[in-house]
């Protein structure tokens, strides 16, 4: 069917506008600020994001890439067909009974793959406990994905004995022995054997699945890495520096980059900073491609799995309900990304033992993202958004540079040994942690929102390891120290708990017009340290404050309202509570220059934004142990 009528632009109509005019409103609305500080934010690797991208910020070849063809970064794929990507859950049980009861309720629900954890604190690495986990479970259609550290090489030899057993012949075998020695080294700060036979061995699995396309024997694995504290672009670093020492040791093997790639699959962690997920995931591609290309082999990148699981540092145990809104969002980043597996992790994850229902949530959150958002219906929908391939571009050069640097020090192995990957990624996360305890990165319901008593939320303990005798290691490291974002305010709501609880009585003065924006946030403040308070709708004299305090019964206080009515009433107020018994009075705000009256009248402390509030909330905390 076809039509004379006129055709117009999406704009037309509309006067162009450059952004040399859009900078100048801008500017006027910034009264001189500073724009860079205003409106520019920066990644944890120093990538600046900008309110607002123009073609101006396009790069080179962005316009002309097609999905399906190098470097990758828009997918490995021309067409996402069939099932977009690959439903995972993961599985950790002691007993092979109730693992496999999970397992096939997932399935029953729509999971498509199984992430099987083996080990120390999960199934025991034997055929038999494998056998009967996966009792019932259509091997050569449902892939196994074995996550089993130190354990891999028996856990994969199991399951090639199970497979055997079962008569899945190797072309319809699916699934991940998951063999990572040097992703084990850095976690657990050990192998039991030394570089060269564990790598021997990780190659000896490359070449037992040689005859099952579906099956990844090795695994570039940047996810302890990431919760450990790593920036996207030191993860990045890190899962391609692992990939060349894998590829090199297959070619001492005697297997090429081409047949090896296939053979080695990538990890990545999938977090609340959606765009950042995506971006990472493009530029994962990307940079696989071009070790691959420097190979000589980069056509052979299209074969390379990437799986994304959500990420446990992200993960609160405090009001765990706000788990799956982070859960939902590393999703659709995921999604979006392209990866080729997601595996969501249950909302009570931090907490323990996952039960029915949190697995249940954990897979929905897949399939409502797969089914019925149609997320995977398109390929690379974030391609061509100047920002998305702006981010990709500079993400990958930083993630190139770390890299280079790694392999300039003698690759990953040496970068282990000498703790340099360690200490690098140890000073992004104390920024970060600083960035937190300072309200520049806020968690919701951990130090912002917080829900202070009961969540209703309850969990069996992970399971402790079982007393195995083991040889004394080959290799020693310094482990990363994995630390979940939220653990410092956590650390507080645990120490407020065991003391019996703090309260705080709240004289918010004048109207609700003049307190409420520092009553709110006072009292968010306070929370996230495990304190309660006492609050109204505010006073309109220092008597009537005082009065309600006598009454609460607690023996701290807190001045809230506007600097206004400081100016009338604060210093009256404070010596009033003090006259009363506050054994303690805050005011919240900066004092300015009021700071010498304000505390001679009787204020000992001022909360504002901008300080450590887990150095203030945990000495808050002692003061009040001792009033």
């Amino acid at each position: 069917m076809t039509s004379d009528a006129p055709t117009s632009e999406l704009a037309g109509g509309f006067p162009a506008v450059s952004a040399e005019a859009w900078r100048t409103l801008v500017d006027k609305a910034l009264k001189g600020a500073d724009f860079d500080k205003r409106l520019v934010s920066r990644t944890a690797d120093g990538i600046g994001v900008k309110p607002l991208y123009t073609r101006t910020d396009a790069h080179v070849g962005d316009d002309t890439a097609v999905p399906g063809t190098s470097p990758f970064a828009r997918g490995t794929r021309a067409v996402r067909e069939g099932v977009a990507w690959d439903i995972r859950a993961f599985h950790s049980e002691i007993d092979p009974a109730a693992a496999n009861a999970a397992i096939l309720d997932d399935l029953a629900g729509g999971v498509t793959s199984i992430a099987l954890h083996v080990g120390p604190t999960a199934l025991p690495v034997t055929k038999d406990a494998l056998d009967a986990a996966l009792r019932d479970v259509m091997l050569d259609v449902c892939p196994i994905a074995l996550v089993a550290n130190g354990d891999a090489f028996e856990a994969a030899r199991c399951l090639i004995t199970l497979w055997n057993e079962r008569g899945i012949a190797p072309g319809a075998r699916q699934g991940a022995f998951g063999c990572d020695p040097l992703g084990t080294l850095a976690i657990y700060g050990r192998l039991d054997d030394d570089i060269e036979t564990a790598l021997a061995r990780g190659v000896a699995l490359m070449k037992a699945s040689e005859e099952s396309p579906l099956v990844s024997a090795m695994t570039a694995d940047g996810v302890g890495y990431h919760n450990a504290g790593a920036s996207e672009a030191q993860e990045l670093a890190c899962v391609l520096a692992t990939l060349v020492a894998y590829l090199r040791a297959a070619e001492r093997g005697g297997i090429s980059p081409s047949k090896a790639l296939a053979k080695i699959s990538v990890s990545l962690a999938a977090d609340a900073d959606e765009f950042s997920t995506i971006a990472k995931l493009r530029a994962a591609r990307r940079l696989v491609w071009r070790v691959a290309d420097a190979c000589g082999a980069g056509d052979a990148a299209r074969h390379v799995k990437f799986n994304a699981p959500t990420s446990y540092r992200m993960m609160a145990r405090r009001d765990p309900w706000t788990n799956i809104l982070r859960t939902t969002i590393a999703c659709t980043g995921a999604a979006l990304g392209g990866a080729d597996a997601i595996l969501v992790l249950p909302f009570t994850f931090a907490l323990g033992k996952t039960d029915a229902f949190s697995r249940r949530v954990a897979r929905n959150i897949q399939i409502v993202c797969q089914e019925e958002s149609n997320l995977g219906r398109v390929t690379d929908p974030a391609g061509g958004s100047w920002y998305v391939e702006s981010l990709t571009n500079e993400l990958a050069q930083k993630a190139w540079d770390v890299f280079q640097d790694i392999e300039a020090r003698g690759g990953m192995l040496v970068g282990l040994t000498t703790g340099y990957v360690q200490e690098m990624i140890a000073k992004t996360a104390a920024a970060r942690q600083k960035a937190i305890a300072t309200g520049r990165i806020e968690l919701t319901g951990v130090s912002a929102f917080p829900l202070l008593g009961d969540d209703g939320v309850h969990c069996e303990p992970w399971p402790k390891p079982r007393d195995m005798l083991t040889a004394a290691p080959q290799i020693e490291v310094t482990p990363m120290k994995h630390h979940r974002l939220g653990e410092d305010f956590e650390a507080l709501r645990d120490a407020a708990d065991a003391a019996g609880g703090y309260t705080v009585f709240l004289a918010s003065m004048g109207e609700i017009v003049d307190h409420n924006v520092r009553t709110t946030w006072v009292k968010n403040y306070l929370a996230s340290g495990g304190i309660a308070t006492l609050i109204s709708d505010g006073y309109p004299t220092s008597s009537a404050a005082t009065d309600a305090f006598k009454a609460s019964g607690v023996n701290a206080a807190c001045i809230c309202s506007s600097d206004a009515v400081y100016a009338s009433l604060a210093e009256e107020t404070a010596r009033a509570l003090k006259a009363a018994g506050a054994q303690w009075v805050l005011m919240a705000g900066r004092p300015g220059d009021k700071e010498s009256a304000f505390k001679a009248a009787g204020v000992d402390q001022f909360l504002t934004a901008g300080a450590d509030a887990v150095e203030t909330l945990k000495g808050l905390q002692a003061r009040l142990s001792s009033t």
